[in-house]
């Protein structure tokens, strides 16, 4: 293996992408119905890797998880916000379940076997994943008046206990909330994350990427006038309840302007475009439908417009459709409504609000009118505003730099706190101001998913060898009571939280649970299985709570041990 380890120190980055490939193929594979999936076989072959014996830099890990923790919440803030009120409290009640259950357990276990007050905190820090334990405990121990060695000593001990158990502290978490939680609730993450979506969307039809409706709302249809026609274009768009326009008109073999008062004589092509309840009702007074006409071509143009004009504030959709004038609204359809990413109803009382999204469809020329009424056109694009994503990665950081003291015990939020929090604060102001900030759902993506990657790697090649070095030296007796305090206050959390909570939704209890863990891989795959972001919101939620709770188990578990 010793040419290994000179690949892997000339070009450590081999090691990382070779981890990441190799993880994310063994976690595609079945083992009956229980799969890895790619987070945790990453992690379990950056464990291998490790022990060829290779380094890399700490600072990869750290710029790795502040993408994908901002990516996160910039993608989730809207829905965050909305969230937050008196729906809020069961995730408190849960993030201080697992605190307590994570406490009591390794207090009971360290008293059980005889385990020291550094060896207890630093099976803490690592069975719970919780780093600033091992700061906190530290600090406890040398307030306790013991000798310098002995000092010394507990604090190696710390370092010990969490490089023993932290491995299996990341990768029990996504047994529990990825594979346990869905066989307990008898339904799979994906399925209630999709009924969660739907509830969220009030009922309203939303479709994913590459699908569409098979019988779509808006159509254009061509007609050949029976031979008795005689009305105006005017008239025979005004002859339904329902509107349609006539968007072409062809006589012999000439086009011809459609202006209102145009007289349509029977004989004369018309492309018909309209909703298609409204188009289907008048198909039979229109004669002959023409599967094709030469000159009838029109290319028609779907745009999302934010709100930004006061004339429309607090104003019902009904009213401003009825108080518009017939040239304006002519040729328009609207297709959607949505308010910080939720669709609407678009029903005729319904409030439009500053800042709310309104797709638009019709001919290029309609489309350009009404956007300088309403606001300003959403360009679709493939770049992302880095001035946008930049200031909220450093304003997110210096936030993780800030410290709150408890008595003498220091309260952070952290670098993944901090970014996490910024990343909900940046993407819910985008989604009011929606000139700047664009991030393509693409790039969001490749940040969730490469950042994610990157720094369970980096985790387990940085511990995996010192912890199999330990566990040689030390015994299993650690590495058997680490996996205790990782599974036993998960699993108590997750019988609370279904029996006493009340968690009905996989999805959401899924999200809920890893974020009571800080267990940032386990929510990655999380977010896998529910291929959306409905377990966002209940993660930041308990992640912001369990990087306090689990900050302060350091000194209690020195206190109590």
């Amino acid at each position: 293996m010793n040419w290994l380890h000179e690949l892997f120190q000339k070009s450590p980055e081999i090691a990382l992408f070779l981890s990441i490939a190799a993880g994310y193929y063994l976690g595609k594979i079945k083992f009956g119905k229980f799969q890895l999936g790619g987070v945790a076989g990453s992690l379990l072959v950056a464990v291998l890797v490790s022990q060829v014996g290779v380094e890399i830099d700490a600072g990869v890990k750290s710029v790795m998880f502040a993408l994908f923790i901002y990516a996160v919440g910039y993608e989730s803030g809207p829905d965050f916000f909305r969230s937050l009120g008196k729906q809020s409290i069961k995730e408190i009640i849960l993030a201080a379940v697992l605190a307590i259950t994570g406490l009591l357990t390794v207090v009971v276990l360290a008293k059980g076997f005889d385990l020291d007050k550094g060896l207890a905190a630093g099976v803490a820090a690592g069975a719970l994943t919780q780093s600033a334990i091992i700061g906190t405990a530290g600090d406890a121990i040398t307030k306790l008046g013991l000798g310098a060695d002995e000092v010394q000593r507990l604090q190696g001990n710390v370092a010990i206990g969490y490089a023993v158990t932290y491995v299996f502290g990341s990768f029990g978490a996504i047994l529990v909330c990825v594979n346990l939680l869905p066989k307990f609730m008898g339904r799979s993450i994906k399925e209630d994350a999709l009924k969660a979506e739907s509830a969220i969307q009030s009922g309203v039809q939303v479709y994913g990427p590459g699908q569409e409706a098979a019988a779509p709302d808006l159509v254009g249809r061509i007609f050949q006038l029976p031979p008795n026609t005689a009305t105006t274009i005017s008239a025979l768009e005004n002859a339904s309840d329902l509107p349609i326009t006539i968007e072409r008109v062809k006589r012999e073999k000439q086009v011809m302007e459609p202006t209102p008062d145009l007289q349509l004589l029977g004989g004369d092509i018309v492309l018909v475009v309209g909703k298609r309840t409204a188009v289907v009702t008048i198909a039979p007074s229109l004669g002959k439908e023409l599967h094709a006409e030469e000159g009838m071509e029109l290319t028609m143009q779907r745009r999302e417009v934010v709100i930004t004009s006061k004339k429309l504030e607090n104003r019902t959709f009904g009213d401003i459709r009825a108080a518009a004038a017939q040239d304006v609204r002519h040729g328009i359809y609207v297709s959607q409504i949505t308010r910080q990413g939720k669709a609407l109803a678009l029903e005729p009382e319904t409030v439009l609000m500053l800042g709310d999204v309104v797709t638009v469809f019709g001919a290029e020329q309609d489309v350009k009118r009404v956007v300088d009424l309403i606001g300003h056109a959403i360009v679709p694009s493939a770049k992302t505003d880095f001035v946008y994503m930049g200031a909220g990665l450093v304003v997110g950081l210096l936030v993780g730099l800030l410290t709150a003291r408890i008595g003498s015990i220091p309260l952070t939020l952290g670098s993944g706190g901090g970014a996490l929090l910024s990343g909900l604060l940046f993407g819910w102001f985008r989604s009011r101001r929606q000139s700047f900030g664009y991030m393509p759902s693409g790039a969001v993506q490749i940040l969730k998913d490469l950042g994610l990657a990157a720094f369970v790697v980096v985790v387990g090649i940085s511990s995996g060898l010192q912890a199999v070095q330990t566990v040689e030296s030390q015994g299993l007796k650690l590495l058997l009571i680490g996996v205790v305090v990782t599974i036993l206050p998960l699993v108590l959390t997750m019988l609370f939280g279904r029996y006493v909570l009340r968690y009905n939704n996989t999805a959401i209890f899924a999200g809920a649970l890893s974020g009571t863990r800080s267990a940032n891989p386990a929510f990655g795959e999380v977010l896998d299985k529910a291929e959306n972001t409905v377990p966002t919101v209940p993660f930041a939620i308990t992640y912001a709570l369990a990087n306090v709770f689990l900050t302060l188990l350091g000194p209690l578990v020195v206190a109590l041990v």
